[in-house]
């Protein structure tokens, strides 16, 4: 079988498996307010479906998202998520022979895009206590020049859960433009840090951000997304998009009622979300050789170091999902630093990580009597 078959094949057991615990994805699995779910309804009742939505959004959406970004004066071009959304920037900016650069660890698709646009992909490692697991401006510096078109920054990271200042995003985004290089700025998770700084304010002329409604909204399975730039770069984006026949109609409205009701109900998951991650950190103290590196963290997730506990993440994982949990092992975000960790999703009812922590004593045993686990994606 293929890799990509096998790859399917894999994720279609996990879709499949009744009452799976998906701690492995980032993806939130709180219920949604009852004005989303009623929207839904609502444009189903109308048969909104039957005809293709504006092919660069609702123009309500639109403004919502922007706003949202803290960028009101910005442009936005919903995708059907944010992955498209990257896939269609790296196809535009990325060109032959010159250099896109980013972290290690990363959110390893973007490279892939990358390449595939015949760019050289330079990772800079900021697995690093000292720096804070952060890139740093001093090491941005020393890693682009002439030959620099991209830097695409997942801000805050996944899967470390770091967040940059504002201070080093003014100072990453004035290197940006000291070599003319487009700044990509995922900021797929902004929504849960405690602070969150848009490059675009510093650098509009080449900032592009990206937005998700997967991680926030919980519309993973219904494809949402969008790129947010200057008016002049979504022209450009606009000229050949990949789907220029407007995105999932049912999931804009969604995202239009979510945006218009955050104020009443995000809050509370920002609130559980942290609560899940302490429980995390508590479980893991109680267990020698576990280590939450970067803690509180600023996405809606966090890594576990195994290493030290003499545990291989794939083995945890296989381990886990014996139990019916789904966890994700570090090698699916960086080949370098993939063997220390595996991450935990963490918008995710409360009995969810409850089972997670009171597993992991036992999991980790098991993971060190069996260390060897079947592939993993």
């Amino acid at each position: 079988m293929r890799g990509f078959e096998e790859r399917n094949a894999y994720f279609d057991r996990l879709c499949n498996t009744p009452g799976l615990m998906w701690l492995g994805q980032n993806t939130n699995h709180f219920d949604p307010h009852p004005a989303v779910v009623q929207a839904i309804m609502d444009a189903v009742a109308r048969g909104d479906y039957h005809a293709y939505a504006p092919p660069a959004g609702f123009e309500a959406l639109r403004r919502l998202i922007v706003e949202d970004a803290g960028v009101p004066d910005a442009c936005a071009f919903v995708t059907d998520g944010a992955v498209q959304a990257l896939y269609s920037v790296c196809r535009h900016v990325c060109q032959t022979g010159r250099d896109f650069v980013t972290t290690d660890p990363s959110w390893a698709w973007p490279m892939h895009f990358a390449r595939q646009a015949g760019a050289r992909v330079v990772e800079l490692p900021i697995y690093n206590a000292e720096q804070q697991y952060k890139l740093t401006p001093a090491q941005l510096r020393a890693a682009v020049g002439p030959d620099t078109t991209a830097i695409y920054l997942v801000d805050p990271n996944n899967p470390l859960g770091t967040c940059h200042t504002e201070d080093e995003i003014r100072e990453i985004a004035a290197i940006a433009r000291s070599v003319d290089a487009f700044l990509i700025h995922d900021a797929t998770y902004f929504h849960f840090a405690d602070a969150f700084t848009p490059a675009y304010r510093f650098y509009p002329e080449k900032t592009i951000m990206t937005y998700s409604f997967s991680k926030w909204l919980g519309l993973a399975g219904m494809r949402l997304g969008a790129v947010i730039a200057n008016p002049d770069i979504i022209e450009r984006l606009a000229t050949a998009p990949p789907n220029n026949l407007g995105s999932n109609v049912l999931s804009q409205r969604a995202a239009i009622a979510g945006l218009q009701t955050k104020a009443d109900w995000f809050p509370d998951v920002r609130r559980r979300q942290r609560r899940n991650q302490a429980s995390v950190a508590e479980a893991a103290a109680r267990v020698p050789g576990l280590r939450l590196p970067v803690h509180p963290s600023q996405a809606n997730l966090v890594i576990v170091e195994t290493v030290d506990a003499g545990v291989k993440p794939e083995a945890l994982v296989a381990a886990y999902q014996k139990h019916g949990i789904m966890i994700r092992q570090g090698t699916y975000h960086t080949k370098r630093f993939g063997d220390r960790f595996v991450k935990i999703s963490l918008t995710v009812p409360e009995s969810w990580a409850d089972r997670f922590c009171e597993l992991l004593p036992k999991m980790v045993d098991q993971a060190r009597r069996e260390p060897h686990a079947s592939a993993l994606y």
